[in-house]
Order: structure tokens, then C-alpha cells, then sequence
């Protein structure tokens, strides 16, 4: 063993970790891919991604997420369904028996960043079982420069132990799964799970805990720069398009889905991008589309044809939620530094399987406040039979599974940057329009891109409005590229009264829905959302 490997095992010791078998630190790519496809963990297809399966686990487990509950961040955690406690003598437990399995194990640790801005960067070092989690990570996150890993001093600890099961009775666990956060000790339990994902969102949740309390404000939404330098922001749940439609050839990508808003600008949380891959089209989507032709790419899940290794975006067999892990600089116009300038623009999506919302409005500060809270999108039935009506999810502030704090610590600041750099902000709906899931047909990709270009380059703001009667929304009148008759979602229903119906249907929902925020925003935010 080199010095220097004598000295990362003591730095891996000193955290408890020992293995009697080799352990690999900081490997490229190229040997990733030898690790990993030597201990049968993925195959190489055919135009060089390396695929893989995550087993039973296709998705994240948030009912198997804790946060250990500790004196320092106990009186700053929202407790409650989503950040679920666990006692520390539980997490030294399961930190105890996890060490124990990776023992005799081969070990994979990449050193990087999380936060492409220095002053709120993030030093993260993941300790891994499987090299192609590894690789995953790798892409997911900033490498650090070559002179910088010998300095390295991990400012947080993500362990993964997929093979191990926790013990519900013995680690305080719901089930064998579990993602298990320690503010105190910094450090991240991933147990249970294939599921590569859950290692990009533990750190999303660790970002969420600390930026906000060092006044940076974390978000759940991707982010591209225009030609004039002009920066936007893309806020939305997972299937709203939040990763394609700011992967735009007329403007440079930031990042797909988590940044931080500081005094400076904002900041991407990542050096890669994690883009759903069912269905991709080379049509509609033809840069995410050539990253799955890319020696590099981790694709999850992802079915191909056994004997020419080809791929078979279509088949969704193992899962809808096929998944692609790549460095953004795959795609061609990423920005290099990953920061960009205070946002002119600010574009929250939905995907209303009700089909009644209209294709893009102009919120008001306080209505951006209203749909920023309310996160609102729906999710239809899919091939689940007997399942016809689609089901409305309303996710705080676009990312609720991932905020520590209290989801009006996140508005208030998204309030404040509004307010102070003048944004606008407008609700797009790429789900379906002319009748709800089933009935209707979802919203053209290119409709959707000319009107976000025409919001971005300012050309909605020389047209005429009107409002929504029932979600009190403001529509344009004309937007080039799309034709009318597409902007007032109750002209293109056959049934109108139907329209009316469905609508006060969902509307209702959102009231519901925000009784949760009225006792803690302004009354022109209540008033800024549906009228009954």
C-alpha cells in the first residue's frame, strides 16, 4: 500500500470503516466500468452505456427515510410524515451492523462536491459496495480537480450498503430499507436499496438543511441561461418536463434539478444530470436522446434486446421509471461553471392529468407564492387496471420528500428573491388538454417550448390577458407559434359543462389542499389562488 493509500484508509478508519478486502478510491470512468461489469453489476450496451438493475427497489423509498433526532438540529426539522425521527442509539446500531458488512467486502469511494459555488460547496465522500453506484455518483456530482483530492476532507459521509437489510426491531426501521441522515455526525446510512437515486436526494436533503440556515435558498427545479445571459428557472415534480424543457439548444443548461439561490446568483448542486428515459424520443428530446449513446451514461433499468444489445427506450417492463445518470457536459451547451445570474424568469410545471388547467398563465407575486406552496401535479393511472381518474399530488414547494425545514423557510425565500429582483413567474401545464387522461391528449412538447420561449424573451408581455374565472389565473391572448383556439383550456373540451365540472373539482383540491399554509401566509396569497 502507497502512502497515499495508507492515507485514505486511515481517513476511512477513522470513521469506523475497515474491509480486509481491496478498496478503490476515486477510480475513472473507464475502470468503473471494468469493476462493474466484472462483478456482473451491468452490462455494456450497445453504443456504450452501461445498464443496470436495481432489483425490487425501481424508486426512491420515502417511507424508509429518517433523520436521526439530535440536540443540534431537533428545534430546526419539520417533523412529521416526511421527516420521520429515528434515536441516535438506532443509527449507531445500524452504522455498527452495516460496518460489520462491508467488513470483508470490496469498497468504492469517490471524494466531490456538492454545490458548484466554492463559498457554499459541499464536500461529500461516498464509501459504496457496488462500483456501479460509484460510477453513478461520479456523474452525478463535481469531480474535484486532480490537485485537489489530496487535501480532500470530507464534510459529510454517504455510506451504501444495498446487500444489507436493517432489522426494524434492532435499527428502529420501517422495514429492511433505510436512508438515514445525521446532521450532527454528518453522515448518511443508505441501506436495503439498488436504488441509485437515493443517494443524489440524501445530499438534496442535506443541502436543504444547511443552505437556508447560511441564507441560501435550496430549490428542486433546473436552470438554463439565453443568449443575453438572461437566467430561468424550471420548478417542477418528477414526469412535468422539468429536466427536458430546460435542456433547450437555444440556451445553455445550468442544471436539471437542484440549485441554490444565494446574494450572488444561483449554483448548481450537481455535475451531472438524472433524466427519466421511458419513451425518449430523438424527435423531441434529441440531446437527452444522444446521451444514451455515450460511453459513460448509467442507464437504470433500462430493457435491451439480449443479443444485439440495443436499446429499448419503449419497454417499460421493469419500470416506468427508467433512469439515465451522465455528466452534464454531455449535453453540448451546458454551462461549464454551473452558476448563472439572478433569474429574470421563474417557470413552475405541472402535468394536469384533469386536463383544465390552462397551458401557461402569468402569476402575480402572491400567486406564485400560492403554486409554490400548493407544488401541485397529478399522476394518472397508467396500465394499473380499474384505475380511471387521475390522482392530484400536492408536493410544498416542488419537493417536499426533501425539505428538512419547514416548506414556509423555502417560499419565504423564494418570496423575497422575487420581490427583489423583479421575476416573472408563470405556470406552465405540460399534461393534458381537450378532456382529463384518457379523454384528452397530452400537450404538444413544441406548443409547450414556443410558449416558454415567448415568456422568456419577453414577447408575452406585450399581449392582452384574461383571467381564469375559476383558478383566477391570467392566460394570454395570443402567443406566437401556438394557435389560439390551445391557450383557453375550456374551448378545446367538446363538453363544456364537463370542463366546468372537472375543474371545480380540482379547484377544490387546492383549497383543501392549502388550508395547510393560511394560518402562516398573507391573505393576498389565499386570495391569489382558485375562486369557488
Amino acid at each position: 500500500m502507497s502512502t497515499t493509500q495508507a492515507g485514505r484508509a486511515h481517513g476511512l478508519e477513522a470513521q469506523g470503516v475497515r474491509t480486509s478486502r481491496p478498496i478503490h478510491w476515486n477510480l475513472s470512468t473507464a475502470a468503473l466500468y471494468e469493476h462493474a461489469i466484472r462483478r456482473q453489476e451491468g452490462e455494456l450496451a450497445a453504443e456504450g452505456p452501461l445498464v443496470c438493475r436495481t432489483g425490487a427497489h425501481t424508486g426512491r423509498s420515502p417511507n424508509d427515510k429518517f433523520l436521526v433526532k439530535e440536540p443540534s438540529s431537533e428545534s430546526h426539522i419539520a417533523w412529521g410524515k416526511v421527516n420521520k425521527g429515528i434515536g441516535p442509539a438506532h443509527f449507531d446500531a445500524l452504522k455498527r451492523d452495516m460496518l460489520a458488512h462491508l467488513a470483508d467486502r470490496e469498497l468504492y469511494v469517490q471524494d466531490l462536491y456538492a454545490g458548484a459555488d466554492p463559498k457554499y460547496r459541499l464536500q461529500v465522500r461516498f464509501i459504496q459496495e457496488m462500483a456501479w453506484q460509484n460510477l453513478f455518483v461520479r456523474n452525478l456530482f463535481i469531480v474535484p480537480p486532480v490537485d485537489a483530492v489530496a487535501a480532500f476532507t470530507p464534510q459529510f459521509t454517504v455510506i451504501t450498503a444495498p446487500n444489507f437489510a436493517a432489522d426494524p426491531e434492532r435499527h428502529g426501521t420501517r422495514s429492511d430499507v433505510a436512508i438515514v441522515a445525521n446532521m450532527a455526525t454528518r453522515e448518511v446510512l443508505i441501506a436495503g436499496t439498488s436504488y441509485a437515486g437515493e443517494n443524489k436526494k440524501s445530499i438534496f436533503t442535506v443541502l436543504n438543511y444547511l443552505l437556508p440556515l447560511r441564507g441560501v435558498l435550496s430549490m428542486h427545479c433546473s436552470a438554463n441561461i439565453g443568449k443575453d445571459g438572461d437566467t430561468a428557472l424550471f420548478f417542477g415534480l418528477s414526469g412535468t418536463g422539468k429536466t427536458t424543457l430546460s435542456s433547450d439548444p437555444d440556451r445553455q443548461l445550468i442544471g436539471d434539478d437542484e440549485h441554490g439561490w444565494s446574494d450572488d446568483g444561483v449554483f448548481n448542486f450537481e455535475g451531472g444530470c438524472y433524466a427519466k428515459m421511458i419513451r425518449l424520443s430523438a424527435e423531441a428530446e434529441p440531446q437527452i436522446y444522444e446521451t444514451t449513446r455515450r460511453f459513460g451514461t448509467v442507464l437504470e433499468n433500462v430493457v435491451m434486446d439480449p443479443g444485439t444489445r440495443r436499446l429499448s427506450l419503449d419497454d417499460a417492463s421493469l419500470t416506468e421509471n427508467t433512469r439515465g445518470a451522465y455528466p452534464i457536459d454531455f449535453i453540448d451547451n451546458a454551462v461549464p461553471s454551473g452558476v448563472g445570474g439572478h433569474p429574470e424568469n421563474i417557470v413552475m410545471l405541472t402535468a394536469d392529468a384533469f386536463g383544465v388547467l390552462p397551458p401557461i398563465a402569468r402569476l402575480s407575486p402572491d400567486g406564485a407564492m400560492y403554486h409554490f406552496l400548493s407544488g401541485y401535479t397529478a399522476k394518472v393511472a397508467g396500465t394499473e387496471k380499474g384505475v380511471k381518474d387521475p390522482s392530484a399530488t400536492f408536493s410544498s414547494c416542488f419537493g417536499a420528500p426533501f425539505l428538512p425545514l419547514n416548506p414556509n423557510v423555502y417560499a419565504r425565500g423564494l418570496g423575497e428573491r422575487i420581490a427583489r429582483h423583479k421575476a416573472r413567474v408563470w405556470l406552465v401545464n405540460t399534461g393534458w388538454t381537450g378532456g382529463a387522461f384518457g379523454v384528452g391528449k397530452r400537450m404538444s412538447i413544441a406548443h409547450t417550448r414556443a410558449m416558454i420561449s415567448a415568456a422568456l424573451s419577453g414577447a408575452l408581455d406585450q399581449v392582452e390577458y384574461h383571467t381564469h374565472p375559476i383558478f383566477n389565473l391570467d392566460m394570454p391572448n395570443h402567443c406566437p407559434g401556438v394557435p389560439p383556439e390551445v391557450l383557453d383550456p375550456r374551448g378545446t373540451w367538446q363538453d363544456t359543462a364537463n370542463y366546468d365540472a372537472q375543474a371545480r373539482k380540482l379547484a377544490t383540491m387546492f383549497v383543501d389542499n392549502f388550508k395547510t399554509f393560511e394560518g402562516d401566509v398573507d391573505a393576498a396569497v389565499v386570495q391569489a389562488g382558485p375562486r369557488l
